[in-house]
């Protein structure tokens, strides 16, 4: 059976609600700009979260704008650059499913579609309303025949799609969970990378965080394996602010604690500590999700060996410059998405370069004679072909990184997992 995913614009595939944004150009040089602009955002909650009628919302804002084409074209610049982060980085499910994806939204098809066909997105695939101009450019108002423009709009225009198959509805506003609500289709995602209005949560199928998380349970393709909003990050100690915005943007799942329990240890796929706050290396025999430590101090020789043993990872800041470009939030976020080892104090140093259109598998194994031939072994049993591969290699272990360039199944993942000596396998992206 088909399958149709119908994906909302505002604050979904954009981090922000369009006509707020073009409030802010059109009116940049009015004497109440800021009284217009809380009206416009004001009219915009009401109606996302279904105290007004999207019809009465979208009249109202039109009217405040005040805009022409001109601003438009800043919009559009504007808009461009505030994609989603998790929809941006997955492309290729835009591009193996250009005839699934709907992008319906009763915004418009002006800002809209230069937008989203950057991202394969087909034209004709793009349901949204459309502005009516005056002969000098300004916006005098919208279509009002258009179904989108009217209250319960996106369940109008379902029912006249008639499409066949299953259909998700992915969004963060109440007008994308009438289409839940009226039966037309399977599974509504509450949409909450950018906003969370708990009028909308409280009501779908899903709560989805992410794209990455939509994908991951759809089992869709995906630029990361695993949503990093199912990834803990436990932050223990003094931690500077700086540190943990990047890593919220990253889009982590954050545990803040004072000191480092076991129990939270052995949740945690990150760690960032000071240096009064390390873990102990007896604590890292039980951790099988922690993947790598970034502390805010010098690292102590003997975790330091015991975290390598154990196929842990540790960036270290001895000299405390939260300013450098060695920042370690960096380094923590480089290693998780890309598998670089640079400044690590721990592991051999890597730098492997991103290889597009391919599949990054890390092995780390004990440092013992034969294991990349075994690596390798696996992988032309099963005819799959590696497009680059790099070895680095300590005292205590073996750091592999291969990027092979079609798909496999989990009995792949499984051998490799397999081999002897190995310590920990990741599936990257």
């Amino acid at each position: 059976m088909s399958q149709f995913f119908i994906i909302d614009f505002d604050s979904t595939f954009t981090q922000v609600e369009a006509l707020d944004e073009l409030a802010r150009i059109s009116l940049k040089n009015h004497p109440d700009r800021e009284q217009i602009y809380q009206q416009i955002e004001d009219l915009t909650n009401a109606s996302m979260e279904g105290k007004l009628s999207f019809s009465e919302s979208l009249e109202s804002r039109v009217k405040l704008l005040q805009a022409n084409r001109e601003h438009l074209k800043l919009l559009i610049s504007h808009l461009k650059k505030k994609v989603s982060i998790s929809f941006s980085r997955n492309t290729i499910f835009f591009k193996n499913h250009q005839d699934e994806v709907l992008i319906v939204s009763g915004g418009f098809k002006e800002f809209i579609t230069p937008v989203v066909t950057e991202y394969h997105i087909k034209k004709e695939n793009i349901y949204a309303n459309t502005f009516k101009f005056d002969d000098e450019g300004n916006i005098v108002g919208y279509d009002r025949e258009n179904p989108l423009s009217k209250e319960g709009g996106k369940v109008i225009l379902l029912k006249e799609l008639k499409l066949e198959g299953d259909i998700y509805g992915i969004g963060d506003g109440y007008s994308d969970f009438q289409l839940k609500e009226s039966g037309m289709i399977k599974k509504f995602f509450a949409f909450t990378e950018n906003i969370e209005r708990k009028s909308v949560t409280e009501k779908a199928d899903h709560i989805t965080p992410s794209f990455d998380e939509f994908l991951y349970i759809n089992k869709l393709p995906r630029a990361i394996s695993y949503p990093k909003n199912r990834i803990k990050c436990l932050v223990i100690g003094n931690i500077e602010e700086d540190a943990l915005t990047q890593m919220q943007k990253e889009g982590y799942n954050i545990r803040q604690r004072d000191t480092v329990e076991d129990k939270y240890l052995e949740e945690a796929g990150v760690l960032l500590c000071d240096e009064d706050n390390q873990p102990t290396a007896e604590q890292l025999h039980n951790v099988g999700r922690l993947k790598v430590i970034g502390c805010f101090g010098k690292v102590s020789r003997k975790l330091a060996e015991a975290a390598c043993e154990a196929g842990i990872i540790v960036f270290d800041d001895p000299k405390h410059n939260p300013r450098s470009d060695d920042f370690l939030p960096k380094r923590v976020i480089a290693f998780m998405n890309e598998g670089k080892t640079h400044t690590s104090c721990n592991f051999p140093d890597l730098q492997p370069p991103r290889v597009n259109n391919a599949h990054r598998l890390i092995h780390i194994h004990k440092n013992v004679p034969g294991i990349l031939a075994k690596i390798n072994d696996v992988f032309a049993r099963h005819n799959i072909n590696i497009v680059a591969e790099f070895l680095v290699t300590n005292e205590q272990i073996g750091y592999v990184i291969t990027d092979v360039n079609t798909g496999y199944d989990t009995e792949v993942l499984e051998q490799l997992k397999a081999i002897a000596h190995t310590i920990k396998f990741r599936l990257l992206y």
